[in-house]
C-alpha cells in the first residue's frame, strides 16, 4: 500500500518556472534521490501563486525522511520556495476507486 502527497508550495513561480529548465540537472538528481528513497512517482503544477506538488511513495516515514533533509530544504529554496512553515502538506493512504485511471 502506498501514499499520496499533496504539497502547496507558495513561492515565486516566475523563479522556479526559470530553475526548472536552468537546473534540470539538480531536479534530476534530487528525482533520483527521492526513487532510491522510497518515491514511486512526481509532478509538478504550476498555479496563480503555488506550486503543487503530487507525490506517490511507497510509505510516510520514507517520504517524511526524504523530505525533512537539510539538503532538500535548501534546494526548494533556492527554486524560489517561501520557508517550510509556509508549505501545506497534505498525507493520505492510496486507495483503490472505481473511477481511477
Amino acid at each position: 500500500m502506498s501514499i499520496l502527497v499533496g504539497v502547496k508550495v507558495f513561492a515565486d513561480t516566475a523563479a522556479f518556472s526559470k530553475a526548472l529548465s536552468e537546473r534540470a540537472y539538480e531536479f534530476q538528481a534530487v528525482s533520483s534521490r527521492a526513487q532510491g528513497a522510497g518515491a514511486i512517482d512526481h509532478r509538478f503544477g504550476i498555479g496563480d501563486g503555488p506550486v503543487f506538488v503530487t507525490d506517490n511513495w511507497t510509505s510516510k516515514a520514507a517520504f517524511v525522511e526524504s523530505f525533512i533533509n537539510p539538503e532538500l530544504q535548501a534546494f526548494i529554496g533556492s527554486v524560489g520556495s517561501k520557508p517550510a512553515a509556509d508549505l501545506e502538506i497534505t498525507v493520505g493512504e492510496s486507495v483503490d476507486s472505481p473511477d481511477q485511471f
